[in-house]
């Protein structure tokens, strides 16, 4: 078990130096290579939805979902019509074609695919219009602070987690979803979180600190919630990893379920602030 975990480590660590500087100048640039990313990341996590959906009911066919993905996404970064507008066409769409399908029950089918689809696209769909919305650099460095705070949370919450998990508060943090979870991981990742942001805070003159120490506050304690949501869609899918594509993380969901969760409360942060 301990050898499985030193190698599950060491591909999360060169994943890691690879992915991370690569993250980071894809921020810093933003704009049409950062939507073709993201929107390519979209589209990964609703293949990979779609095929836990599979384990529970007959969802609309991969080609249309992965579709409306895309046609979610350009239309954030165009902005050709309202994000509702869309929504609703799409909605009624998928409903008529219901219609003419035979396998499963509709409400299952249907109920399969909505959750994933909608949270997909507005989360990464949030994210895109955060960098690009926010004006006067402030977008890209809330999107810098976003993914700071949750690598941080997750790496104090996992050694921290690791190391004292269960030795001061035996109760666990959530054992219905996710067993290994405990509150000791939990508040090493709020810490982490909130450290991560003050410094941040310090040397970045563009953001107040109070709007950085609130960014890592709200972060720190909202990442278990995008972990414990994507481990309740697996657990009833029965399967352990969302997909094999990223070495030692698991599927696109696995590894970017807590920038999911947190992005549109960032945006909304950011643009009410």
């Amino acid at each position: 078990m301990g050898k499985l975990l030193s190698v599950n480590l060491l591909q999360r660590v060169i994943v890691a130096l690879a992915g991370i500087p690569f993250l980071l100048w894809l921020i810093k640039l933003g704009g049409f290579w950062f939507f073709v990313f993201f929107s390519f990341l979209a589209l990964l996590a609703v293949f990979e939805f779609h095929r836990l959906a599979l384990h529970k009911a007959n969802p609309p066919a991969l080609w249309l979902v992965l579709l409306i993905t895309l046609l979610l996404q350009v239309n954030f970064y165009l902005q050709l019509m309202e994000v509702w507008e869309l929504l609703l066409l799409i909605v009624i769409a998928l409903l008529v074609m219901e219609l003419f399908l035979k396998e499963g029950s509709p409400l299952l089918n249907l109920g399969a695919i909505f959750p994933g689809l909608l949270y997909v696209n507005l989360s990464f769909g949030s994210l895109l219009r955060l960098r690009l919305d926010v004006v006067d650099g402030r977008g890209e460095a809330m999107v810098f602070l976003m993914f700071l705070c949750v690598w941080s949370a997750d790496i104090f919450a996992y050694f921290g987690g690791s190391t004292l998990g269960g030795k001061f508060i035996h109760r666990k943090l959530f054992e219905r979803l996710s067993p290994h979870k405990t509150w000791e991981g939990f508040l090493f990742g709020l810490g982490g979180s909130i450290a991560a942001s003050m410094i941040y805070g310090i040397f970045v003159p563009k953001l107040p600190e109070t709007t950085a120490l609130l960014t890592g506050l709200l972060i720190g304690l909202a990442s278990p919630a995008g972990d414990l949501i994507e481990s309740m869609f697996k657990r009833d899918a029965g399967v352990k990893d969302s997909s094999g594509l990223i070495p030692g993380h698991g599927g696109v969901l696995d590894r970017f379920d807590t920038i999911m969760f947190v992005s549109p409360f960032i945006y909304f942060l950011t643009i009410r602030l």
